[in-house]
């Protein structure tokens, strides 16, 4: 079996070669395609070696990074990132560090959203520096800032939607090999995009149903109120006001606020059009519970052309993958499991992380299974709503 995708730390080593404070990320099953994990951690007993051994078990893999000093693990070098960050983060940490920017920039909507209310200017510096981590996160690693913005609370909406979109837009701009600074103006707008909202009023804004028509000429006037914020902060790039002030236009000249049409809506402000709605269809608000991501996709091609870009939403489900990274989906075996790592792999094969049987309705023991080397293969995406049990635990 080939190392893990979720950390180049990890070495497969025979059991007869394991020692005491080696730290044992995961049991190897290679002939079920599977790695367990639910014995991970550091060897401080021989008993636990042979227990190993006692089960069966003839291989494990090892996190270098994570195990004692005297085991004499070299650190490994990637010759792919700054020599500052060549000591490689594991999943877990990398997971903790994209939780870090995630808070850190709910932290900064909420404040701003509050100040803005106030009448108080937006400040642009401290959403540019946010937007540089973010950038760093995605391209150190994609998969784990992915599986941490798939923890969703209907209750946090706004402020995980505005973190989104603008991770979303920063991941289909590097997929497009847009240069960095873009990639930050862009980022900076999608954190704002939705910036109008705190001035609309919350029954309208929180209200469980569909909206009557003078409601939602009312949630309409987001735009115009965003537009007044935009013109009165300073620093600000035309890139990120039009990721704000576009993102509800349409191609045909049906949208608001200002009904651009065609060519008149740039290729950000279009790819901002395409990543708000599939952000929103993918969350669980107060009137409606998430959809899976193939159902959004679905729904997005049928904006097309006259609503959303069709090349550009081909290229958008390329990007982001039939089967996401932090996706739910259900294996031919019946289990259910989250879309763990799909770098340098095909759509259809990626890592998954099952913790659940349908057909046995219980949680199972917590696997990888490699679907390169599994005969298993992907049944279908589905909604954390579709199902009856809580996935947050295994993220």
């Amino acid at each position: 079996m080939s190392e893990p995708a979720e950390s180049v730390d990890l070495i497969k080593l025979p059991v007869s070669q394991l020692t005491l404070g080696m730290f044992v990320s995961a049991i190897d099953k290679s002939d079920k395609g599977q790695l367990a994990i639910t014995n991970a951690g550091q060897i401080k007993h021989k008993d636990a070696i042979v227990r190993l051994a006692k089960n069966g078990i003839k291989f494990v893999w090892v996190d270098t990074e994570r195990s004692a000093e005297h085991c004499g693990f070299k650190k490994k070098i990637s010759n792919n990132i700054p020599t500052s960050k060549k000591s490689q983060l594991t999943r877990e940490k990398q997971q903790e560090q994209a939780q870090v920017i995630l808070t850190e920039a709910k932290d900064l909507i909420r404040k701003v959203l509050a100040e803005t209310f106030e009448g108080k200017a937006i400040e642009v510096k401290p959403f540019e520096t946010l937007a540089d981590s973010m950038i760093e996160s995605v391209f150190l690693d994609e998969d784990a800032l992915k599986c941490m913005s798939a923890l969703r609370s209907k209750d946090a909406y706004l402020l995980e939607h505005s973190v989104n979109v603008a991770f979303l837009l920063v991941t289909f701009g590097k997929y497009l090999k847009l240069d960095r600074e873009m990639l930050r103006e862009m980022a900076v707008g999608g954190i704002l995009h939705d910036i109008g909202k705190i001035k609309v009023d919350n029954k309208v804004l929180h209200k469980p149903g569909k909206l009557t028509p003078e409601e939602f000429e009312h949630m309409k006037l987001h735009q115009v109120y965003a537009l007044d914020i935009m013109n009165e902060t300073t620093g600000l790039s035309q890139i990120s006001k039009d990721i704000c002030l576009m993102h509800h236009e349409k191609l045909d000249g049906r949208g608001y606020p200002r009904g651009l049409k065609g060519d008149e809506i740039p290729r950000h402000g279009r790819m901002s059009c395409i990543v708000d709605i599939f952000d929103a269809l993918t969350a669980t608000r107060c009137y409606k519970e998430a959809m899976s991501p193939a159902a959004a996709f679905k729904i997005l091609l049928s904006l097309t052309p006259f609503h959303l870009d069709r090349e550009l939403v081909y290229e958008f489900i390329r990007c982001i993958g039939v089967y996401p990274v932090g996706s739910l989906v259900e294996l031919s075996d019946g289990r259910i499991g989250i879309v763990w790592a799909s770098k340098d792999r095909d759509a259809l094969h990626p890592i998954v992380k099952c913790f659940y049987s349908l057909k046995a309705k219980r949680y199972t023991e917590v696997t990888m299974v490699d679907l390169l080397k599994s005969e298993l293969h992907i049944e279908r995406g589905v909604s954390p709503s579709s199902l009856d049990i809580d996935p947050t635990p295994f993220y």
